[in-house]
């Protein structure tokens, strides 16, 4: 009789927990996955990355419907009206269609789904919904949620004051939207219902947007958040919010103190980051303390301090990212099979699907200057002939450079697709690539891919273009 009921048990089946799952049982592992939602792919397919993309392209057709972009190509469209259930309904079909992909995984590579809340009992035994279950390694990848605001209470229900959850759900386009954080998530959802017809005010607390990219690309976001249509309040921070009939009221004041001002919103959307899902877990049942973040640490393999208790994604430090978490993912399979799982955090590409995209890898030009001597070409995307012809023209790519070995240290994309574009360097850097490298490879043309090429000549002082 077998010691344990599974060779390994991941807790959670988000991206990163269904990923080791299913890597796991590729490995020969026999495998069991708890989950607690009704379907597989955690927030981000559920109610994240997924349904926020299919808003966002939704929203993106019928803004050039409505405003002219498509007439000024010739294509007339007549009066453009919005129906906002059939764009709800085919978020919902897109996440149906994924949600049911992974499940059908589980069943391909005969991947227990264990339906219910997990709790250790010790570092090998689990509780799920009240069935004890047993396994040689626990892989925890409950990842994170919605960090609350102290007087702001967020009642998805009503939809007047929601989390990215309700903003993703809105039965209505609000007048009036206000956005509190400048982050990802609260620029890509207030895109979206900017161009639906909102007004939308974005309220930061710190004095750029976009915290953690780079400094140009954020001030550069937010001249072109201005030009599209948002408000902007940085420096500010919201204190209270109360709500009066279908109204919502907020009382604002100076980041660093000072006069309190009111703004009336028609709906309010928190945003201010999120936070790893560690409660309910046991884990002072193991003897697993956390940090002051409230993470997971582990090691570069990603064992936790109790042997055979691994951890991954959003409860570990690092990006709360999907495909971090993917990575790793693979990366704790391959490792607990006995092979060599690894993950290069340092190249981890972040994007935001606003319109035009933003999108980076590596390091910041500061956190590049701290550390050296550099170079950096840029490059505009109004001379690259692809971004020209599309006349979607906003942004630039720029590329820094370690000044002594020309090592690509860090790419950064204004641009329509900088999403697609950032995946080339991210690959060059993996190889330990040069701006020379990425100068001297062949892209074809016309593509917005040139632009990155041209930034990578410029370290060199030697773009073509401009």
């Amino acid at each position: 009789m077998a010691e344990y009921d599974y060779d390994v048990l991941v807790i959670g089946a988000g991206p990163g927990g269904y990923v080791a799952a299913v890597r796991a049982a590729q490995l020969g592992l026999k495998t069991a996955c708890a989950e607690s939602r009704e379907t597989l792919g955690g927030t981000c397919l559920n109610v994240g990355c997924i349904p926020s993309k299919a808003l966002l392209h939704g929203s993106e057709l019928f803004e050039e419907a409505a405003h002219g972009t498509l007439a000024k190509f010739g294509v007339k469209t007549g009066k453009v009206e919005l129906d906002l259930p059939v764009l709800q309904g085919e978020k919902a079909a897109a996440v149906k269609e994924l949600t049911g992909g992974i499940e059908y995984l589980f069943k391909k590579n005969k991947i227990d789904w264990l339906k219910g809340r997990a709790s250790f009992q010790d570092a090998h035994t689990v509780d799920v919904a009240g069935k004890t279950v047993t396994a040689k390694n626990v892989i925890v990848a409950t990842g994170s949620s919605v960090t609350p605001l102290p007087g702001v209470a967020v009642d998805n229900e009503k939809g007047l004051i929601v989390d990215s959850t309700g903003a993703l759900a809105l039965d209505r386009v609000p007048d009036h939207l206000v956005v509190i954080g400048g982050g990802v998530i609260g620029l890509e959802l207030g895109s979206v219902w900017r161009r639906l017809g909102a007004k939308v005010t974005v309220v930061e607390f710190l004095d750029q947007l976009l915290p953690g990219m780079d400094g140009e690309v954020r001030r550069e976001a937010g001249k072109l958040f201005k030009k599209q249509g948002m408000e902007l309040k940085l420096s500010t921070k919201v204190t209270q919010a109360t709500v009066k009939g279908k109204k919502v009221t907020l009382s604002l004041e100076p980041a660093a103190g000072g006069d309190t001002e009111t703004l009336e919103a028609d709906a309010v959307l928190v945003s201010i980051g999120r936070r790893p899902n560690t409660e309910g877990l046991g884990l002072d049942k193991i003897g697993l303390e956390l940090n002051k973040r409230g993470q997971i640490e582990t090691d570069h393999d990603f064992r936790t301090k109790v042997a055979g208790v691994w951890a991954i994604g959003d409860v570990i430090p690092g990006p709360m990212l999907a495909h971090k978490a993917e990575d790793e993912g693979i990366a704790v399979a391959e490792n607990i099979a006995g092979q060599i799982g690894i993950v290069n955090h340092a190249v981890i590409p972040s994007v935001v699907y606003t319109f035009p995209e933003i999108a980076g890898v590596g390091l910041t030009e500061e956190q590049a200057k701290e550390r050296g001597e550099i170079k950096v070409g840029k490059f505009p995307m109004l001379a690259n002939s692809r971004a020209k012809t599309n006349r979607e023209t906003d942004g630039f790519v720029k590329v820094i450079a370690d000044a002594e070995t020309d090592r690509v240290l860090g790419v950064w994309c204004i641009a329509s697709v900088a999403g697609t574009m950032i995946a080339q360097a991210a690959q060059a850097m993996e190889f330990g690539a040069t701006s020379e490298d990425i100068a001297y490879t062949c892209h074809a043309h016309p593509t917005h891919s040139e632009a990155i090429k041209e930034a990578a000549m410029a370290v060199r002082g030697k773009p073509i273009h401009i």
